[in-house]
This record gives C-alpha cells, structure tokens and sequence, in this order.
C-alpha cells in the first residue's frame, strides 16, 4: 500500500537522494519548496511540490506534515534553528501515530583532535561529550526521541559523512585543495577518521526504518572509515602532484573555518542496533572509489575551488 511521505529538505543533496528514493520505490512524495524554481526541480522529479519555508511559514510546513502518512526531516539548515522547528514538529503530530524521522548526522560526536586519530568509537547508546557547535542538534533530537512518548513514530538517523554521485565531500574538499595549493592536503598528520557511507544505503536505511523501524529508537549508519591522508595520497596519484600536510591555521586558509574542522576531527561510530533491528547492510564500502571521477578532476584546476 502506498504511502505519502513528506520530506523537510527534498530540494538539497541527501533530501534529494531520499526523495528519489522513495518515490522509486512507489510511495508519494510530497518534497517543501521555498521557491518556485525549486518546487519546477522537484515537480520535474515527480515530487509534488508543498510551498513553505522552515523560518517564516512554518505553519504551511506543519499543515503539509499533517496530510502526510510519514515525515522526513533532512533539511540543511544552521543546527540553532532545529530545535524550534523539531520541536513544532513533534507537537503537530503528537497523538497522530505517523512517522517522523529527523536526519541527523554523527558530527554531533565530533572528536577535536586537529589531525590525529582517536580510539574513541560510539555505539547508538553510547555517552559521548557532545561538539559544543551541535549542542542544538543534540536538542533536537532529544525532542524527537521524546517525542515517541506523545504518540509519535519518531525517530533519529544519524549517519557520518554520506558520499555517492554529485557530492562536495571530503574527497572533493582534496582535489579542491589543489587548485589552492598545488598538492593534495590534508591536516597533519593526516590520522583523523571521519566513518562514512553511500548516499544510496542511507536511502535504503530511511526505508528500512520507515517500514520496520521502533518509536523512540537512535539508528547510526556506517560503512567504513579512511584517514585523511590516505584520501589525499589517493587523490595525489589520480592527478600527479604531492601531498602537503598543513597546520591547522594553514587548513583554515585551505578549507576555511569549517572545512578545517572536519578535515582534522574524528567522528567514529558504530551502528549495530540498526543492523539488528533494521537487518541493515551498506552495499558500498569504498568512498576512494569517487577518485578519478572527471568532476572531481575538474575541482583541481577550476577557479570555483578558490571559494570557500
């Protein structure tokens, strides 16, 4: 039986990747448009478009949510202003039985360590000191999981970093690096892991959690993990040049504030509820697999990566 989902986020890159998904998979798709060039992009995907906007029409935004069976959140907006909205959320739909999953992402555990590794590994349920910068993220999801205690379906998916086809990830942030410096980069020394996975096993999580997934449960997706330097020294074979380890004040000038961040954390978790409850399997394990691609050659030489 055919569905009606909602999705919080459609017009963006993982959005975009769930909402295709979905609708492939027969269910409708309603997809929040804030514009009307983004709700041509998702009617022409099929996705009918729902006008809203999370800052000043949130009403329509919640009227849409009600008239859908589930609703996914995977909207990339700054991590202060999801609490309000996730919280709106959670009390619209209380008492409805529909499902709402909120996209989340294991920055939330970020480990500072400018460039070297960390042995520190977080299962779902797992204590963790949370990233100062995602506290409001980790509100948000608190109201979410708590949610499920008011007659919501909810639940939280937190992937690491989601990688596939057209992405501007940490391997594309490398081959940015050249153009800038004329080497592949990474933080030194390189060690720094930020687990990973394929934006195409994501989808096939939300579906998973969609059909059997538990109210009030926490689902990490993960695939595998690579050191930065091993990216860089990947990415430096595709294209001839050296590799370059930078400080991490000559990172920020490379990657800018935030790129520098991510290019010198480790975010390393483990996701064995969601293998057990989900009996989810990632079908893709190899994110050096995107080295090579001509876009990503493109970055190397193109004026564009000298903006951050």
């Amino acid at each position: 039986m055919s569905r009606q989902v909602f999705i919080i986020g459609a017009t963006g890159y993982v959005g975009g990747i769930l909402a295709r998904h979905v609708v492939a998979r027969g269910d409708a798709v309603t997809g929040l448009a804030r514009t009307g060039a983004a709700a041509a992009r998702l009617a022409a995907s099929g996705i009918r478009p729902a006008p809203g906007d999370l800052e000043t029409g949130l009403p329509a935004v919640l009227e849409a949510a009600l008239a859908a069976d589930a609703v996914i959140y995977a909207a990339q907006v700054a991590f202060e202003k999801e609490p309000p909205v996730l919280g709106a959320l959670c009390d619209a739909l209380a008492g409805t039985g529909k499902s709402l999953l909120f996209l989340s992402g294991s920055g939330v555990m970020l480990r500072r360590t400018q460039g070297a590794w960390s042995a520190e590994s977080f299962a779902e349920d797992d204590p963790f000191d949370p990233e100062p910068l995602a506290l409001p993220r980790v509100e948000a999801e608190r109201l979410v999981i708590e949610s499920a205690r008011r007659g919501v379906r909810a639940m939280v998916i937190r992937p690491p970093v989601i990688w596939g086809p057209g992405d501007d990830g940490p391997v594309a942030q490398v081959y940015r690096s050249v153009a800038r410096t004329g080497a592949a980069c990474y933080v030194a020394p390189g060690l720094a892991v930020y687990a990973n996975v394929h934006g195409a096993d994501v989808a096939e999580l939300f579906s998973a959690a969609l059909e059997r997934g538990r109210a009030g449960a926490l689902y990490h997706a993960t695939a595998g993990e690579i050191p930065y330097r091993w990216i860089a020294e990947a990415v430096a074979r595709d294209l001839g040049v050296a590799t370059r380890g930078l400080t991490m004040a000559e990172a920020v000038e490379v990657f800018g504030p935030f790129g520098a961040l991510l290019q010198s954390a480790c975010s390393r978790l483990r996701d064995a509820r969601t293998r057990a409850e989900l009996d989810w399997r990632p079908r893709h394990h190899d994110m050096l697999s995107l080295v090579g691609e001509p876009r990503l050659r493109a970055l190397a030489h193109s004026s564009l990566a000298s903006e951050i």
